[in-house]
């Protein structure tokens, strides 16, 4: 049977990552410390390692594809195949941002007034690419972690990843530039997608992943309401195209189903209890698939 080798990242993103598969149709659970996962498909072999590991073994060859933010392929220079954008990290669906931060009281204002300064920071390679695109020369020195305390006392500025800024505001840094916005990235080592039974299968799950992460902001509604009714509901009702509308037997009563943003439902179901609805339920959904 053949098998396609897909790396995993382990730590703060893995959680989230079990469960976005799960959601698509995989069940992965790992033992203890193990670093090889099972999963419910034999024709997958996961292994999980660091993010920040990933992109390279793929670009390598030793792993066929894997999951691993943007920030950490341009950090690689992984030569890789991007097969899908997938927009989740550990906290929030949002993208995260490598940042350059200073002090709140720091007289550095610009990305210009760290010429000749020291920055910290896990992006070594990012940073400095970005630094010389601006014209500057600084000194760029790896962070082996608590990049956000060095500040002011070790170095003059950080270069650090963020998500909701909460950290930063925490140790009282001020963000000055955003080096680059990354998502999680599903990518493939260039000969392994030349390979038509693994490209299928990448694409496959590709198209399982993105449709679980469309289906995390949507719900769907089901409805009962007179036909006389119909009117005012559907003027009330967003979908993602046209609700589904079908007439119950024997009966001038209509059944009514829509998709919608999640967070429409809470202000959108009493106002079409008012209209005339009835027997609304909401439910989740697992996938949504244009």
């Amino acid at each position: 049977m053949p098998q396609l080798r897909l790396g995993l990242p382990k730590g703060s993103l893995q959680e989230s990552t079990f469960q976005l598969f799960k959601r698509a149709g995989y069940n992965v659970s790992v033992r203890g410390r193990s670093y090889f996962p099972s999963i419910d498909d034999p024709e997958l072999e996961v292994v999980l390692m660091r993010a920040q590991e990933i992109p390279r073994y793929v670009s390598e060859g030793v792993l066929d594809a894997g999951l691993s933010g943007l920030d950490w392929i341009m950090e690689n220079q992984a030569d890789v195949v991007e097969v899908a954008d997938l927009a989740y990290s550990k906290q929030t669906s949002n993208p995260i941002r490598l940042v350059i931060a200073v002090a709140q009281d720091s007289e550095i204002k610009s990305v210009q007034d760290l010429q000749g300064k020291r920055i910290a920071t896990e992006l070594v390679g990012v940073t400095r690419r970005y630094l010389e695109e601006n014209g500057v020369r600084a000194t760029v020195e790896y962070s082996y972690g608590a990049t956000e305390v060095k500040v002011p006392q070790l170095v003059d500025a950080i270069a650090d990843l963020t998500e909701t800024g909460s950290s930063l505001r925490a140790n009282k840094l001020r963000v000055i530039a955003t080096v680059l916005e990354s998502t999680t990235r599903l990518h493939a080592n260039k000969d392994s997608w030349k390979d038509g039974w693994k490209k299928e299968k990448l694409q496959n799950m590709a198209v399982l992943l993105q449709g679980a992460l469309r289906a995390d902001s949507k719900a769907g509604l089901k409805m009962n309401l007179p036909q006389d009714k119909l009117e005012q509901v559907l003027s009330v009702l967003p979908s993602m195209k046209h609700p589904t509308v079908a007439q119950l037997v024997n009966s001038d009563w209509m059944a009514l189903e829509v998709v919608l943003d999640e967070k429409q439902a809470r202000d959108l179901i009493p106002e079409l209890k008012r209209s005339g609805a009835q027997d609304i339920i909401e439910y989740p959904l697992n996938k949504v698939i244009p």
